[in-house]
């Protein structure tokens, strides 16, 4: 198990490489959702064969490592078969050295998890389950053209709590008429089912996205920052009286139920992103398959890899350690700054900090910077003001 103590800033724990797999398939877009998918399944069997194909082009990858997180994103992966779930993995035991005990978690919809599959899941090596959740109320869902409805969420979470101990479930706050009780009232519900991971986020309107179109003509009301922050200075409260700790800006986790996978995004750590639109990181370099299936179906099969690379500058680097340091517990290192990436970053840190210090937005402790709890719902903002750019590389 992860065990990882909000003191311990150290992060001396040691967390290996992990495979990420897109799953470009969903039954109905959700209205809000600007991820990579299509609707039609009509190349599912065909893409599963890809996934696998690609898993074993790029094992050279990943030859000295050893994979401890098998991450199944989308898009929906639980419209996938238990058996093509099964093939992935094993696929990736074939040409991978894994842990021991591996993290493999699970995207899921409710309307997906049926008694039955659920105890299908529970024998396959899927040991981690990040339910969909959202919102336990009807119109909400509605509004947002979830596939689910709030029986089912309710039942899922019932039945998925007797097999599987590591569920997370996402909540999503910030939505238009949702009072601070329903919001109240949609964190108990789910605290009710003792999950031990939750991860929630302020509803965004994202360009081209449908949210965006209803909006523009008047038929849903635009999210509002106030309400917004109020919900998660409300989730925040709660949750941490429950016994969660507030790992990362939208998740929250009981002691060693901290998702492995995620962590590692935030603390730098290498991965694989398997699939059409997913993302890769060695530390050195970032890439990104292409975002259309028929096109990565197409390289794939013609064993050619659909993907661009970048290679990070040192202040893309020393960027996104600002960004991810300030979202977690973890903080930012004051000495790894120094060390990493010179005098020249850690002064003009120290300096772009200045204003967020006297304003009580930020805090240093143990030579980690942090935000305050009053800073925390405008650590992405902050987190712009402090990175580095126009320098010479």
């Amino acid at each position: 198990m992860l065990i990882i103590e909000e003191q311990d800033l150290s992060c001396s724990f040691f967390i290996m490489s992990g495979i990420y797999i897109h799953i470009p398939f969903c039954k109905q877009a959700c209205h809000y959702c600007d991820f990579h998918f299509s609707t039609s399944m009509k190349k599912k069997e065909e893409m599963v064969l890809a996934l696998a194909k690609e898993i074993v082009i790029r094992k050279s990858e990943f030859e000295n490592e050893t994979v401890e997180t098998i991450y199944f994103g989308g898009g929906t992966p639980s419209v996938v078969e238990n058996s093509e779930l099964q093939f992935l993995i094993d696929t990736v035991y074939k040409n991978y050295k894994v842990a021991e005990n591996p993290e493999i978690t699970l995207e899921a919809n409710p309307d997906d998890l049926s008694k039955e599959r659920i105890f299908e899941l529970s024998k396959s090596p899927i040991n981690r389950l990040s339910i969909g959740i959202q919102s336990f109320f009807e119109e909400d869902l509605k509004m947002m053209n979830r596939a689910h409805n709030s029986a089912e969420a309710k039942n899922c979470l019932a039945e998925a709590i007797k097999y599987f101990d590591n569920i997370s479930l996402d909540l999503i706050y910030g939505i238009p008429g949702m009072s601070d009780e329903m919001w109240q009232q949609n964190i108990e519900t789910a605290l009710s089912f003792g999950i031990p991971h939750i991860s929630s986020y302020a509803l965004t309107v994202e360009p081209k996205t449908a949210l965006s179109k209803l909006i523009q003509t008047g038929k849903v009301a635009a999210p509002q920052d106030e309400a917004a922050s109020n919900h998660f200075m409300i989730l925040v409260e709660i949750l941490q009286k429950n016994g969660f700790i507030h790992y990362e800006l939208s998740n929250f986790g009981k002691q060693n139920y901290f998702s492995k996978n995620n962590s590692a995004y935030w603390l730098g750590k290498k991965y694989i992103g398997i699939g059409p639109s997913a993302h890769s990181y060695d530390g050195k370099k970032r890439g990104w398959n292409i975002a259309n299936n028929s096109l990565y179906l197409k390289s794939i099969q013609a064993n050619e890899l659909p993907i661009e690379t970048e290679i990070l500058t040192k202040s893309d680097r020393y960027n996104e350690y600002i960004m991810t340091g300030l979202r977690t517990i973890w903080g930012v290192s004051l000495d790894r700054i120094e060390n990493e990436f010179g005098l020249e970053y850690l002064d003009y840190l120290k300096k772009q900090s200045e204003k967020f210090l006297n304003d009580n937005l930020l805090s240093i402790e143990n030579n980690i910077l942090k935000p305050t709890a009053k800073g925390k719902f405008l650590t992405d903002g902050i987190a712009s003001d402090l990175f580095y750019l126009n320098l010479e590389e």
